[in-house]
């Protein structure tokens, strides 16, 4: 595999399912070139395609010899159905828009998954409710961006497309408002979602720790150059969480 392709096939299988969009913007291919290289990809069965919505781009999995290719196995095969199919695909487009401003320092749930298991503990997720063994559940963010800094936080990243019931919506948002190992917290919601995160992050007081940021700025920054601007800025006022030891955020 050329190096291009080695990079993009342990992209995939870190952020777990991306379109060929992705793939492009992420990568700065031509859309026929990010077309070849997945293809070529799944002709080597290192992806594999799923098409789970009608009339919707399918989304791309590096397979468990793709993800021992790039040394990734540790991660395990992304599973995608109808059900999360649409959130693989915001959280995906979410990590380009972040890895443009922030390179080498965006992770994915599942990699977070990984680092916390090796430590032993929680690194940037929030206890939330109980396991069965009377240990403290943790609730992890979609994605993470790490500090640029050494001494700084890492912030969280979710990416909410549902509104939830009131009161899980409530319990998540204290939990992240409490953890202190954070830098703060940025949800990409579209409006209704936004809304509603808006009353229970001001009902918490938590507006110095967790931020909406309306989830049109992704694809207002990434539909092309004319929106770069506009979109960064929107996109980076929610930077750091004031009073911590914060390099970077969201």
């Amino acid at each position: 595999m050329s190096r291009v392709d080695t990079a993009l096939l342990a992209w995939i299988g870190r952020i777990g399912a991306v379109s060929a969009s992705d793939a492009q913007l992420r990568f700065g291919l031509a859309p026929p070139g990010a077309r070849a290289r997945l293809a070529a990809l799944r002709r080597e069965e290192l992806i594999v395609e799923r098409r789970l919505l009608h009339d919707v781009p399918p989304l791309y999995v590096a397979t468990r010899a793709g993800l021992r290719e790039v040394g990734l196995a540790a991660l395990g095969t992304c599973r995608v159905s109808a059900a999360s199919f649409a959130h693989w695909r915001a959280c995906a487009r979410v990590a380009v828009f972040l890895e443009r401003r922030h390179p080498g320092r965006v992770s994915s749930d599942r990699e977070l998954r990984m680092i916390e298991r090796e430590r032993g503990g929680r690194v940037a997720s929030a206890p939330v409710g109980v396991l069965h063994g009377g240990e403290p559940g943790s609730h992890r963010p979609d994605l993470v961006v790490w500090p640029r800094e050494p001494g700084g936080l890492p912030v969280a990243v979710e990416v909410e497309l549902t509104t939830k019931a009131p009161r899980r919506l409530q319990e998540i948002c204290r939990a992240w408002a409490r953890a202190r190992e954070l830098g703060g917290v940025v949800y990409y919601a579209p409006a209704p979602v936004e809304r509603a995160l808006a009353r229970v992050i001001a009902a918490l007081r938590a507006q110095e720790s967790i931020w909406v940021v309306p989830l049109d700025v992704v694809d207002a920054e990434l539909a092309g150059p004319r929106a770069v601007a506009t979109g960064a800025k929107r996109g980076c006022e929610r930077l750091g969480a004031p009073g911590k030891a914060v390099s970077s955020a969201a």
